[in-house]
């Protein structure tokens, strides 16, 4: 509540308005009448008190996130491609990491690519030949102590960082009231994972079932922390 002090007008400030003649305040008094007054100095009164009013400032805006949680830089253009690479197992691991860390990947220069099965990967190190600058972090589905998948990436090399969840399947790895559900279904070794889920939660097929997880992740907020832990050592591995 302020008073005009020229005319002795009282109102609650209600907004403000950008004339050819400057700024001008909108005053309303007790009976919902309105009058436009200059904002000139010391023009009204507090209290008795003269006090120059001024437009109200914008509030900042809150950083931005990724969906990764990192600060989201606007207008900041993706860096040239690194030489070194981050290898995923799995295609719906990919799709993931690319849906949660995309932002985060392009902005660092990381390319992601799918490793189309861990049988692969001496094979494609191989060739790819990795070393300073130009290493090489793998995503490994179900890398728990005497797995098939530890067996496999042992000894490859200081070059070379592989991480990885210890879920059967990635699915596993979005937390489950994410995708609506109390807890995954457990699934008797042998069977197809995704099949007998999708018909347990009577989600139709796997292809059906893997868009219905995919559009549920918003965020990394979403998945469980193994998965978050792992993504973030290789992106700090083949960044550094």
């Amino acid at each position: 509540m302020v008073e005009d002090a020229a005319t002795g007008y009282c109102g609650a400030v209600v907004g403000f308005e950008r004339t050819y003649d400057g700024d001008f305040v909108r005053l309303e008094d007790g009976r919902g009448q309105r009058r436009l007054f200059a904002m000139r100095e010391a023009a009204f009164l507090i209290d008795g008190a003269p006090v120059t009013l001024t437009r109200p400032q914008a509030a900042p805006r809150a950083p931005q996130r990724s969906a990764s949680g990192s600060t989201k830089v606007e207008g900041l253009r993706a860096r040239t491609a690194r030489a070194s690479r981050i290898w995923v197992e799995g295609v719906h691991d990919a799709a993931l990491v690319e849906r949660v860390w995309g932002h985060d990947l392009r902005v660092e220069g990381v390319v992601v690519e799918h490793l189309e099965g861990l049988d692969n990967l001496g094979a494609r190190l191989a060739e790819f030949e990795p070393g300073p600058g130009r290493k090489v972090g793998v995503l490994v589905d179900h890398l728990v102590a005497g797995s098939k998948e530890t067996s496999l990436t042992r000894g490859l090399g200081e070059h070379v960082l592989v991480t990885g969840h210890p879920y059967i399947d990635v699915w596993e790895a979005v937390k489950p009231s994410a995708v609506g559900i109390s807890r995954w279904p457990q699934i008797p070794r042998g069977e197809d994972w995704k099949t007998v889920v999708c018909r347990e939660l009577g989600w139709g097929t796997p292809t059906q079932g893997w868009r219905h997880v995919y559009e549920s992740v918003n965020s990394f907020r979403d998945l469980e922390a193994p998965l978050i832990g792992a993504v973030e050592q290789l992106v700090d591995f083949v960044t550094a």
